[in-house]
């Protein structure tokens, strides 16, 4: 374990097909109520038993983090837990440039936000509420002002956004920002995936290496996700993660929580295991520390390395968080 990813809270400001579709996730959908999510404390609890583990790095997903209020407070008490190196964000920016300093002030240090196109059209038909993609431009403006580490994630599928790559590209170039673009997964039963929806990494690869002179570098540590390539300028990065076409399950490093205080071992499992049960039962840290390691312990997940062979069902990435 080296990565612990938490996802706050089951709800989305977003209603797009890649992890919240409308016809699933409409106006009567009845989200987790307040009481089944963790507290902020429960959650602090569990970083503090983790660390000694092997957790050095939070990162807070959703659904929409910042749709969870007092999440300022939840970094500012993430940030006094000894051990934690590193605590980041997953948002989809719209609510980010209202947020910014705070978050910068509480202790956050990076943001991951995701843009799946510049075109305004295609921006508000792929959020599937008709957000505008300048609130999102201006959540990475004001991150990047008050002092945020700033990537951007874009999710290519064909048809849909596949000729925003190289829009896209230059931008984050122009600006100096980080790039990745993400292979189209298959995450949870809703969003209709299919494998010919997918632009691979190396059909990615081709068409940014028609404009851009890169250079590939090394992983910066072991199970890093994406592989990385500079632009030989020096401006920025351009990352592309693989799970469809090049997975990586064998060095995953990543443990998920979920809203509701289940921890899961990968991004495709099916159910995961209660820790919520454990913290609000008066049960002490070494009960909880060894629940932890028996689920870790025992994964056996490498659905990336099996998909197509095998059939079974999977969380919702609102659900589970990224």
């Amino acid at each position: 374990m080296r990565d612990l990813r938490i996802s706050l809270t089951d709800r989305c400001n977003f209603r797009c097909r890649y992890c919240m579709p409308v016809e699933v996730f409409g106006p009567g959908y009845r989200f987790l109520p307040r009481e089944e999510l963790l507290s902020f404390e429960e959650i602090v609890r569990l970083a503090r038993v983790l660390v000694p583990m092997g957790i050095g790095k939070v990162r807070l997903t959703g659904g929409e983090p910042l749709l969870r209020r007092g999440i300022e407070d939840l970094i500012a008490m993430l940030a006094t837990v000894d051990g934690i190196e590193d605590i980041a964000l997953t948002t989809n920016g719209v609510l980010l440039a209202h947020h910014a300093e705070a978050l910068a002030l509480a202790g956050l240090g990076r943001v991951t936000v995701s843009l799946d196109a510049l075109d305004p059209q295609v921006f508000a038909r792929m959020n599937g509420v008709g957000a505008k993609v300048d609130r999102v431009l201006a959540g990475i403006s004001a991150a990047r002002a008050f002092g945020l580490r700033t990537k951007v994630n874009a999710v290519i599928q064909r048809g849909v956004n596949d000729a925003e790559v190289l829009p896209l590209a230059r931008w984050a170039k122009r600006e100096g920002v980080d790039l990745r673009f993400i292979e189209y997964m298959d995450v949870g039963e809703t969003n209709g995936w299919k494998l010919d929806e997918v632009v691979s990494a190396a059909e990615l690869l081709e068409i940014l290496g028609a404009e851009f002179e890169l250079v590939a570098r090394e992983p910066a540590y072991r199970g890093e996700v994406a592989s990385h390539w500079a632009h030989r300028d020096g401006s920025c990065e351009i990352g592309v993660i693989a799970s469809v076409t090049r997975p990586f399950c064998r060095d995953c490093q990543r443990l998920r929580l979920s809203a509701d205080g289940k921890l899961f071992t990968c991004l495709f499992a099916a159910e995961g295991h209660d820790i919520r049960g454990i913290l609000r039962s008066g049960s002490g840290d070494d009960v909880l520390r060894a629940a932890v390691a028996g689920s870790w312990a025992t994964r056996k997940d490498r659905y990336s390395e099996e998909r197509g062979l095998v059939v079974r069902p999977k969380a919702e990435m609102s659900y589970l968080g990224g």
